[in-house]
């Protein structure tokens, strides 16, 4: 895994289908986060993430990509996440569509710049688990199995707990981390405030803030507490 990541405490993640400002971005750029990370679950085009690429680039932080779509592939990011969902009830979204992104890109990948991340859907209510097909309805169990699915099985350098638009359940979110050895520990989901950051923050080794930002930049720059 690409060294950076694992300095990671706090990331934004911007998505190229929704409008941010100039003064926006640039305080969410200048904030003090890790990383911005560009990608999101519908809507995205090469056009409108290489135009928030260009706009991003202006700053001195890593600019990460998280491909959900092959159409949306552009060059020039510093990293590219590749997701796995591990309990999709599909196959295109644990390995289909990433053999069909190696059948056109194969031999032009950067290999050494990809980061592929084991995810784990747990808003059965959002868009990106209706969209994957996740079965997000699980126990704890179910997702200590997923987590060393995707490190001890797959050897996933990344576990990301995904409760998308939502704020998770802190101690199963620090019962997976417990139980990963190698493995970042990324949790994303309904983080809208310092002290749901700081909860976040103890509980995980990355935060992923997204949602507020687009509902209240102000909220969404006091997610980056001290760390």
């Amino acid at each position: 895994m690409h060294e950076d990541i694992r300095h990671w405490r706090h990331v934004f993640k911007l998505d190229p289908d929704k409008e941010i400002s100039d003064e926006h971005l640039d305080r969410i750029c200048t904030s003090g986060t890790d990383a911005i990370v560009v990608g999101g679950s519908t809507g995205v085009t090469f056009d409108n993430t290489i135009d928030l690429l260009a706009r991003v680039r202006r700053y001195e932080l890593p600019c990460v990509s998280e491909i959900s779509t092959i159409e949306a592939v552009v060059p020039g990011f510093d990293l590219y996440l590749i997701p796995v969902v591990l309990n999709s009830r599909q196959g295109q979204w644990i390995t289909g569509r990433h053999r069909e992104a190696l059948k056109q890109f194969g031999k032009m990948l950067p290999w050494e710049s990809l980061v592929p991340e084991g995810y784990v859907v747990l808003n059965e209510d959002s868009t990106v688990a209706r969209l994957t097909q996740a079965d997000a309805n699980l126990g704890r169990q179910d997702v200590i199995a997923c987590a060393n699915l995707s490190e001890k099985l797959f050897r996933l350098p990344v576990c990301y707990l995904e409760y998308s638009g939502k704020f998770g359940d802190m101690d199963l979110v620090r019962e997976v981390r417990d139980t990963l050895e190698e493995s970042q520990l990324f949790y994303g989901g309904g983080i809208d405030s310092a002290e749901r950051a700081r909860q976040a923050l103890a509980a995980a080794d990355t935060i992923v803030v997204g949602n507020i930002i687009y509902e209240d930049i102000e909220r969404a720059l006091e997610t980056v507490v001290d760390r």
